[in-house]
């Protein structure tokens, strides 16, 4: 799609009771006016106990990724992009995380919820990295909330996204492999070894939640059949961070503005004859619909009568 747009849309819908509530009310004028005149393609169908979600194995696909449960290799492909030594060897993605302990429970709070500094990200993986060379586990940082990690072990080692997990219980989500117990122990260490170290005290002084795990995720091996990112594909991460803290009313208005400033995006698209692609994803499914297709004079016709409802269609996914 050298001259058109494809938008991929996040956490479009969410199965949470608090967002179903908002989309009885959530109007979307864009999105609706876009899915009445765009031909719909055939859903991608999943379900919520998947470890990859919906929106990582559309990626995946445009990526030119195999869609392997749990062994999506978006770290690799990051490492490729970074110039990173052996991207070629099997990768992972660790996310910095406080791990919550509850009664009955473990909890993983979203990452963005920590405000975690460069230079304390920095200081933390200094602090962790002699503990996962002995595992013959090399760290490479990224971003604050995101280092990447090389390691024959992540070869063959289905992982749960984090967007599956963060701000809810880790406990079915941690893996159970054979593969995985040599990360298992490096979680438990950390735990021990952050709990009073001095960059958690410190944080914890400023009123900041300290960091005490990480989390594993992205794993795999990139083939050469993996793509660069296509032109035109544009990712609307919009929706993310209040989706996985539950604030729906902020969800609610993220959606608003990504109405408007998307939707317009799509309409001048639209208006010069460009090809569009428009996919939502959900909790389980993610859906596309484009111009690709000519829609028929019956369907455009029952489009001028029939309103699509956008809460109806993003409580189907």
């Amino acid at each position: 799609m050298s001259d058109g747009i494809h938008l991929l849309i996040p956490f479009a819908s969410c199965r949470a009771e608090g967002c179903r509530q908002v989309l009885d009310h959530l109007v979307l004028p864009r999105l609706e006016a876009l899915l009445s005149r765009l031909s719909p393609e055939p859903a991608a169908l999943g379900d919520e106990a998947s470890l990859s979600t919906p929106h990582e194995r559309v990626l995946a696909r445009e990526l030119g990724m195999p869609v392997v449960d749990g062994q999506i290799p978006l770290a690799a492909w990051q490492a490729r992009q970074a110039g990173l030594p052996g991207h070629e060897s099997a990768w992972a993605r660790l996310t910095p995380s406080l791990w919550r302990v509850g009664s009955d429970h473990v909890a993983l709070m979203p990452p963005g919820q920590l405000h975690l500094t460069e230079a304390e990200s920095r200081a933390l993986l200094s602090v962790m990295r002699p503990f996962f060379e002995e595992d013959g586990i090399a760290l490479w940082y990224q971003t604050p909330t995101s280092w990447l990690a090389k390691a024959d072990v992540f070869a063959d080692f289905p992982a749960a996204s984090l967007d599956r997990v963060a701000g809810g219980k880790i406990d079915d989500w941690m893996p159970r492999t054979a593969q995985a117990r040599a990360v298992r122990r490096l979680q438990q260490e950390m735990q021990m070894l952050l709990y009073i170290h001095e960059i958690s005290e410190a944080r914890e002084r400023l009123g900041q939640p300290p960091v005490n795990s990480f989390w594993v995720s992205d794993t795999g091996t990139l083939g050469a059949e993996a793509r660069e990112w296509p032109q035109g594909l544009q990712w609307a991460d919009d929706l993310r961070e209040p989706a996985l803290e539950g604030r729906w009313d902020a969800w609610a208005a993220a959606w608003v503005q990504l109405d408007a400033r998307a939707g317009s995006l799509i309409q001048d698209a639209l208006a010069a004859s460009r090809p569009v692609t428009l996919t939502l994803c959900g909790e389980r499914h993610s859906q596309s619909w484009s111009n690709a297709r000519p829609r028929t004079l019956a369907s455009r016709v029952s489009g001028w009568f029939d309103r699509v409802r956008a809460g109806t269609v993003l409580k189907n996914l």
